[in-house]
């Protein structure tokens, strides 16, 4: 059984939320239990899963009565932060281990993955627009780092680092959608941003490129190229690739820019 008004974000700081409330757990090995659930909501997830989070590896000879107690502890806390009365139906003690049962689009990462594949699925029929506001509202509903304030151990640690490659591979459909739909210039300015945050990708230096030329931002463009040459040179020892290349030859060309 699910509690349709209580849900969980993880596309940022950790929260539960019912309703109107939202409270963000207390306690490092508290977080990290909720965190674990909710990555993998609807799965049962072992006790010596768990284990291995909350000690990363090293654990105590008391680990697994340690482990009820927290679960014990966040059932409380939620409940009496949330005014949720029958937690112990959210998060159910299985057999070998504990499973976060949430009603469907109760999971952000959830939705965002839903919003995500039914974007490609528009793109693939030709409507850019559509994809194009679901990608929006998709990308809206991240508030920062996937589990901001959770420190990870090895187990949240991949599952952190498959749920930023999600992000990252929605926001180059972000990207290639605006450019088909021939809005470069609104594009130029989270691609400076998105260069800064990840300066060795090259594709997205070559759609910075790409959307300065196109937007009649020519010389830009150039240093814009010869900016990512010297970075990929002095960090990597590198030349650019053939698609950066590419463009460059077809901005000192003079090619047609749309």
């Amino acid at each position: 059984m699910r509690h349709d008004g209580f849900g969980i974000r993880i596309l940022g700081p950790l929260e539960a939320v019912n309703g109107a409330s939202a409270h963000r757990p207390r306690g490092p090995k508290v977080r990290k239990l909720l965190a674990l659930l909710a990555v993998r909501a609807g799965d049962i997830v072992e006790v010596d899963t768990l284990v291995e989070e909350l000690w990363d590896g090293s654990p105590p000879p008391t680990a697994v009565s340690t482990v009820r107690t927290h679960v014990y502890h966040l059932r409380q806390e939620l409940g009496r932060e949330l005014g949720d009365t029958d937690v112990r139906r959210v998060i159910t003690t299985e057999g070998t281990g504990y499973s976060l049962c949430l009603a469907p689009g109760r999971l952000d990462l959830e939705q965002f993955t839903q919003l995500y594949g039914q974007a490609r699925t528009d793109l693939r029929a030709g409507n850019a627009e559509a994809a194009l506001e679901r990608l929006d509202t998709a990308l809206g509903l991240w508030r920062g780092r996937a589990l901001a304030d959770v420190s990870r151990g090895r187990v949240l640690t991949g599952h952190g680092a498959r749920i930023e490659e999600l992000r990252s591979r929605a926001q180059q459909l972000w990207i290639e959608v605006i450019m088909i739909l021939g809005r470069h210039g609104e594009v130029v300015p989270e691609l400076l941003r998105l260069v800064a945050v990840d300066p060795l990708n090259e594709w997205l230096h070559a759609r910075l490129i790409d959307a300065l030329y196109r937007s009649g931002r020519r010389g830009d463009a150039l240093r814009a190229f010869h900016h990512v040459r010297n970075v990929l040179a002095e960090e990597l020892g590198l030349e650019p690739s053939d698609d950066l290349r590419r463009l460059q030859h077809h901005i000192l060309a003079g090619g047609a820019a749309a």
